[in-house]
């Protein structure tokens, strides 16, 4: 085995594949599925590699390791909400690969405020504070407008949006007792925003972390 792998990583360092990242791979012994070490990701278009973290005595920390807040508003969400597809850890995985693989239909959004979303996100996603699209939460139409067109993809304007080219969403906060995520996709729905071409990552923040996936610190 040792010495197929061996002839494998001599041949793709032929090929200028990145045999450094190539070798470390294989020496990981926490690999995300049986036959996944790691997944490359763009992030603002440098390169991070996500993996999980390879020390056995890792914990997560700080605000995650909290079990009880107060509920409402911090309570358990349901596997699914209005009619979007739930998805995991390895679907996000996915996403972000394709994303970094050129499909710019797609984007990846950390809904929550950027001051929390700076202590720790998902590289690749990017931060759009779900508030600024709902009624009641410090949404407005200028706002409005300018996300769902310059960032989603969608054309036209209020009252008359073409989500013909509309990004696939792939939204996530806190985790499973968090409602922004939820919050941020009924907003929208109400919009418009077709259901198929929005994805719900149910687990967010705290179920990322405690899987001991890479996460990446902005300076917000």
């Amino acid at each position: 085995m040792k010495k197929s792998f061996l002839y494998f990583a001599a041949l793709c360092c032929g090929m200028s594949i990145n045999c450094t990242a190539l070798a470390a791979d294989s020496m990981l012994k926490v690999m995300i599925t049986p036959k996944l070490s790691s997944v490359e990701v763009l992030d603002n278009g440098q390169p991070v590699v996500i993996r999980r973290n390879q020390n056995p005595e890792n914990r997560i920390s700080g605000e995650m390791t909290l079990t009880s807040r107060e509920c409402p508003p911090h309570c358990i969400q349901p596997i699914k909400i209005f009619g979007v597809e739930t998805v995991g850890e390895l679907e996000v995985l996915d996403y972000l690969k394709r994303i970094r693989d050129g499909d710019h239909s797609i984007l990846v959004v950390d809904t929550r405020a950027g001051k929390f979303a700076a202590r720790g996100t998902i590289p690749g996603s990017v931060n759009i504070f779900g508030d600024q699209l709902i009624e009641g939460r410090g949404a407005n139409p200028i706002t409005i407008e300018e996300i769902v067109t310059e960032q989603f993809g969608v054309s036209g304007q209020e009252n008359a949006w073409n989500f013909g080219k509309a990004k696939t969403l792939v939204l996530f906060c806190y985790g499973v007792w968090c409602g922004q995520g939820p919050r941020t996709i009924q907003a929208l729905i109400k919009l418009g925003y077709p259901k198929r071409k929005l994805k719900w990552y149910r687990g967010g923040m705290q179920t990322w972390e405690s899987l001991g996936l890479t996460t990446k610190q902005t300076n917000h």
